[in-house]
């Protein structure tokens, strides 16, 4: 019988306790699937939408809440007089009920300005003016609204219509409702205020000369701030308090997994005693009986961290179908993800070996006698 067959009739030896202990790893690892997946995914979402509309700089007072807070639109003037800026576009964007779906992005967008530019007409046709009531749906945003060319759409108190279904090219661009901005202003009673101005620079600008534009929009800018948009999302404190609290409450069912594996292995060496006496008086060192338990406990480790993958994907894949999150992220379900959370769920099974290898050493022949 070779070790690692060894490692693996341990384990078999009592299949209930293993496999309540793996399902409790799974979980774990599960949970740190899903809450990192969907949290990531919500940064990369956001990222590839700012690509598509080439956004440089993102100008906002995105802080610790969901959206920005509104400023005075005068702001984009000064904005746009900043040297290095090439272009500008002034937004109001909100997270918000629309009709029966919970939460959808409302982009109200400055009539005329480069982030309609990227839009491509699946039916229908866009705004005729900036006055017009009417409104754009994202593909992602018409089939979550059930709405087609034509149709009323309810916004905050105002009944538009909508004039057309477009392709963003992005997943956030797609799951976005989209309308002018003046429209938006007279809709909420925000004449005159954005909360984000998109900022472009000279093409092939390299970071440093991105971040330099930055911090000149910033002297001239103290209501606001200007940071790169890649750096915009990360930094918002309500996405790291998503982040932390996804990494938290992962943390919490791992330490969960951690306690019970320690206890499968404890049972383990207790009821196996004779067993392990016996091999440390045929020869066994030490060293080889720590192995055998350290291997069975990292072996569980390994499967359960397979099975907790499976799990937190499909876990994702019904998250990312809910009629709320549907159009606001593309969940980060990378190789390396799944490579992290394996390699996190081996390191519980090791870790929890630790203490009853330890026990499993400290045994000697003599006790193989006894019972």
């Amino acid at each position: 019988m070779t070790f690692p067959t060894i490692i693996v009739r341990g384990l078999m030896r009592r299949p209930v306790r293993t496999g309540l202990t793996l399902f409790g790893i799974s979980i774990g690892i599960a949970a740190v699937v899903a809450l990192v997946g969907v949290s990531r995914g919500f940064e990369t979402s956001w990222n590839v939408g700012m690509r598509t509309r080439h956004i440089d700089i993102v100008v906002s007072t995105l802080g610790s809440g969901i959206t920005p807070k509104p400023f005075d639109a005068s702001v984009r003037d000064r904005v746009a007089a900043v040297p290095g800026v090439t272009d500008t576009c002034a937004l109001f964007v909100d997270f918000t009920s629309v009709e029966d779906s919970p939460m959808l992005i409302v982009s109200a967008r400055e009539w005329g300005g480069f982030s309609w530019n990227h839009l491509k007409i699946v039916s229908g046709r866009m705004p005729n003016d900036a006055t017009e009531p009417a409104v754009v749906l994202g593909r992602t945003a018409a089939e979550t609204l059930k709405k087609k060319v034509g149709d009323p759409i309810q916004i905050d108190i105002r009944e538009l219509k909508v004039v057309g279904i477009v392709d963003g090219g992005a997943l956030v661009e797609n799951g976005s409702v989209m309308l002018s901005l003046d429209l938006m202003q007279e809709i909420t009673g925000n004449e005159g205020r954005i909360n984000i101005i998109d900022v472009r620079v000279k093409p092939g600008s390299s970071e440093e000369e991105i971040q330099r534009v930055c911090e000149a929009i910033n002297r001239v800018v103290p209501e606001a701030k200007a940071m790169s948009a890649g750096e915009h999302i990360a930094s918002s404190e309500a996405y790291r308090f998503v982040q932390a609290m996804s990494w938290s409450t992962s943390l919490l069912a791992v330490i969960m997994g951690v306690l019970g594996v320690m206890n499968t292995m404890l049972m383990t060496v207790f009821e196996r005693k004779q067993e392990i006496c016996i091999l440390l008086a045929i020869g066994w060192r030490r060293r080889r009986i720590m192995l055998m338990i350290l291997g069975e406990s990292a072996l569980l480790g390994l499967l359960g961290g397979m099975v907790g993958v499976l799990i937190g994907v499909l876990g994702v894949k019904a998250i990312h179908g809910l009629p709320g999150i549907r159009g606001l992220l593309d969940p980060d379900l990378s190789p390396r993800l799944f490579v992290t959370s394996v390699t996190i769920s081996i390191g519980v099974g090791v870790l929890s070996g630790l203490y009853p290898a330890w026990r499993s050493s400290r045994l000697t022949p003599s006790l193989a006698l006894q019972g």
